[in-house]
């Protein structure tokens, strides 16, 4: 080839686009299906946790997110956080994201929640997919309510043509394999929201210092419904259901004593006080109702009641000041594992199998079923054993943490293997 042919092959070169020469010419690029709503910090979590898992094992990555909702002000706190992400939405935004991604993953949730949108996704591009760290149940999320076969049958085959899945219990990756999932990589795979390390320390401080709480110095405690009551928040525009309405009622009181009772024993053996604090917004009320102010006055006077609702980096801020933390709720006590602080859970079968995680990562002897006594009796006192023995509590927590962490880089490492070439 003569030198002059040489030199017009090059500048040709330098005005094609890089896409035209393979994904090897620029970042690869994510989009991350996730952000499932703003009511509860845990749903919040699930998006900054992923998204911290590839920035750590991923970091050569683009990260376009796709999400159902980041208002209420988790837009910006995302943005802040990530200021490289790319936020997906509206429909043209959306086909964009389609032609210019190459692969789609699925976050963290209670099942697979985008179900129809993974599929569309496979049907108009024809680019691979991937699920990280879901719940598959087959009673569903309302869990009175089983699905039917064929639902679960629709969701079986959508699961089968994915690259890899990743279960966030066992319970769930037992199940898969027993309805006949064929995707080739089924794991166990833990929640993203174990990664999140968002903060709002200046919040955290302030609410800290006005209500007398110092670092180190308190528990924090949680308290809800066998239900989460949608209806009593306006911006979901739900309509009672008298049916989860009455078993909240029914069983409040069975749910939420043992929680008085532990709370109880710390203030009465330790010098720590007690934070009542929310993960969702209806949490503020039942904590108030069924907590506060059904303690005796002198136990009352060392716990404080958080009445506003708060976003998922202030109370995380607030947790890694905290000595621990126990309730009723699952992802407040994986932000606060994610982040070497101890935790404990109690459950029940309205929350589907995710609690048995619990069990997955070391920490069986923290999980406390609360359709069965037994567990009931012994959670008050294995609260105080955690409040008196912060040291050994620490230790098994960061036990935990470091077993959590090797399986996410697993999990990113997978997910690089099934990047298109």
């Amino acid at each position: 080839m003569l030198r002059r042919d040489i030199l017009k092959a090059s500048v040709i070169a330098t005005l094609v686009p890089s896409s035209a020469f393979g994904s090897k010419q620029r970042a690869p690029r994510l989009l991350l299906r996730s952000s499932w709503q703003t009511v509860n910090i845990g749903d919040i979590a699930h998006t900054p946790g992923v998204i911290a898992i590839l920035e750590k094992y991923f970091p050569e990555a683009e990260v376009w997110l796709w999400p159902s909702n980041v208002g209420n002000g988790v837009e910006a706190m995302l943005k802040n956080r990530f200021p490289k992400l790319r936020i997906v939405q509206g429909e043209e935004n959306i086909k964009q994201a389609f032609d210019q991604c190459d692969f789609l993953l699925h976050g963290s949730g209670p099942s697979l929640v985008a179900e129809t949108d993974v599929l569309r996704w496979s049907k108009e591009t024809g680019k691979p997919y991937g699920v990280f760290g879901i719940t598959f149940s087959s009673t569903g999320a309302t869990a009175t309510k089983p699905s039917s076969d064929e639902n679960l049958l629709k969701t079986i085959n959508v699961l089968s043509g994915a690259k890899f899945v990743f279960f966030r219990d066992s319970v769930s990756l037992e199940l898969a394999k027993a309805k006949g999932c064929k995707c080739p990589i089924l794991e166990f795979g833990p929640d993203g929201a174990f990664a999140t390390d968002l903060s709002d320390e200046a919040k955290a401080q302030t609410f800290l210092d006005a209500n007398g709480l110092e670092t180190g110095k308190f528990l924090c405690c949680i308290a809800r419904y066998r239900y989460t009551p949608y209806w009593t928040i306006p911006e979901k525009r739900t309509a009672m259901d008298s049916t989860k309405h009455a078993r909240n009622e029914a069983m409040r009181e069975h749910d939420c004593k043992p929680l008085r009772d532990a709370i109880t024993a710390v203030v009465n053996n330790t010098d720590l006080k007690i934070l009542l604090c929310p993960e969702d917004q209806t949490q503020m009320a039942i904590n108030k109702e069924m907590l506060f102010d059904k303690l005796p006055e002198n136990v009352r006077a060392r716990c404080v009641w958080r009445k506003e609702y708060w976003l998922t980096g202030e109370a995380l801020s607030t947790y890694r000041r905290s000595s621990g933390l126990f309730g009723h709720e699952m992802h407040s006590p994986i932000m606060c594992i994610g982040n070497g602080i101890p935790a404990m859970v109690c459950r029940w079968s309205e929350q589907t199998s995710k609690g048995i995680m619990w069990r997955d990562i070391g920490l069986g002897d923290w999980l406390f079923d609360f359709d069965n006594e037994e567990d009931i009796k012994a959670m008050p006192s294995a609260v105080l054993a955690m409040a008196k023995d912060a040291e050994a509590s620490k230790a098994k927590s960061a036990k935990a943490r470091e077993f959590v962490q090797q399986k996410q880089k697993h999990m990113v490492g997978v997910l690089k293997d099934s990047m298109p070439v």
